[in-house]
């Protein structure tokens, strides 16, 4: 085997791999002779179908197949010999049975960024304020209250708190938007479930009452259909219902769930499962504040390949959204072209952190344990109230195991950063900024 390694760029590797005579005739011996034995054409008998015949008619498919068999066969012993480290699947191309009986292929391949481990531990980060206020258990507290009070008709006009049923259809340059449409639609006034600006504009409305609003949507807003779009609503109010809220009393802890005998035990249960949550939201925050540090200090180019996977699965997850809500990305009005475009920053950065937390994880030695995923089938099996057993069923193919490794050994890599960080107090600003955030929270 003849192996020649040019440099295309700094990751990337094009390498000309050409096998020997003797090995390569004998696969297309045996192709064609296994053809010989089993085909069967006008004219011939089985088995009898002259050589000649056989390659007139199938050259081409022979070629293709023992091509594919020799390149499979072939490659990781010429990436090895070379001592070459793919980090992604490579382009075959130019796969040429040559003249003298040899068989040449050509292998694009990404490799391995070279960069110098910079900062990694002891990384300052500014604390996450987790603490539960009196404040947020209320706002809890008044949501319970919502939701067990009955609705009576109200004839007045619309206000925050009501419910009330509408016909609603949206146009975006006066042309009518087939996905933004509903009829006797339920609209929990000031619940934020739909845009706060459409809702605050059905305020002061009354029954039977039409109206026009326009919404302008920000470019980052959660529907990928409204987003970026002004878009005119034609709304009309068919019904107005107002809650009759209940007493805060122990009758109302016990009317939530009977494992309550009074108000403060609902409210204490409250308090734990908010904790849970916003403790769960600060190492989230935390970690990406460290995620942010290490891009910040390391910069180095990545496999352009890499980045374009890495896109793919970004719009991937977009389609899927989008096909839950029934629609698909040419329905809601997205260009691949655009969106791809717009995922390119967001994808590098990714692949990039990818590339430091694996340096980080041979540095210390992290590695993913046996216990370490038996944890992880316990975490699923509890979330999904599957038997561990049942789990790991689901895990069986490579492809499948492979990636699920690579995301606890990314969480283990991450729980050594936290743990190795330095925390300290938010400026006098932040600070502001984190308790008008923590109020907002309590109010959504």
């Amino acid at each position: 085997m003849d192996v020649v390694v040019e440099d295309v760029n700094a990751l990337t590797k094009k390498i000309t791999i050409t096998l020997p005579k003797d090995g390569v005739q004998k696969k297309l011996e045996k192709a064609y002779g296994k053809l010989q034995r089993e085909t069967k054409i006008k004219g011939f008998r089985r088995g009898k179908v002259p050589r000649t015949v056989i390659v007139r008619n199938y050259q081409g498919q022979v070629q293709a197949e023992v091509g594919e068999k020799l390149v499979q066969e072939s490659y990781f012993d010429a990436i090895e010999q070379e001592k070459i480290d793919p980090v992604v699947h490579p382009d075959i191309s130019e796969p040429v049975f040559n003249e003298d009986g040899s068989f040449t292929y050509v292998a694009s391949i990404d490799i391995r960024p070279e960069f110098e481990l910079g900062e990694y531990k002891g990384i300052e980060v500014e604390k996450v304020d987790s603490a539960v206020s009196d404040a947020a258990v209320e706002v809890e507290i008044e949501e319970l209250r919502r939701e067990m009070a009955p609705l009576r008709t109200a004839d007045r006009p619309v206000e925050v708190g009501d419910v009330i049923v509408v016909d609603f259809e949206g146009f975006h340059n006066n042309k009518a938007m087939k996905e933004v449409k509903n009829d006797n639609y339920s609209v929990d006034v000031g619940a934020g479930k739909l845009s706060p600006e459409f809702e605050e504009k059905l305020v002061g409305m009354k029954q039977g009452e039409d109206a026009s609003h326009e919404v302008d949507f920000p470019a980052e807003y959660v529907n990928p259909v409204l987003a970026g779009k002004k878009v005119e609503f034609r709304v009309s109010v068919k019904e107005v219902k107002e809650r009759v809220l209940p007493e805060l009393n122990d009758e109302f802890a016990k009317d939530v769930d009977e494992k309550f005998s009074t108000i403060e035990e609902l409210k204490a249960s409250i308090r734990e499962t908010l904790q849970e949550e916003k403790d769960k939201r600060a190492e989230g925050d935390t970690t990406d504040r460290v995620m942010l540090k290490l891009l910040e200090g390391h910069v180095f180019d990545v496999p352009e390949r890499l980045v374009r996977f890495e896109v793919e699965e970004m719009i991937k997850n977009t389609e899927k959204q989008l096909e839950q809500q029934g629609m698909n990305l040419e329905s809601a009005g997205i260009n691949r072209e655009d969106l791809a475009k717009q995922s390119e920053e967001t994808a590098e950065k990714r692949v990039r952190g990818d590339f430091i937390l694996k340096k980080i994880a041979d540095t210390e030695d992290i590695k993913v344990t046996d216990e370490d995923m038996d944890r992880a089938f316990k975490r699923i099996g509890d979330q999904y109230s599957m038997t561990v057993s049942k789990v790991k069923e689901f895990f069986q193919s490579r492809d499948d195991l492979l990636p699920f490794m690579n995301e606890i050994l990314n969480e283990k890599i991450l729980t050594f950063l936290r743990e190795n960080a330095t925390f300290v107090d938010a400026a006098p600003g932040k600070k502001e900024e984190a308790t008008e955030e923590a109020k907002e929270e309590s109010a959504d």
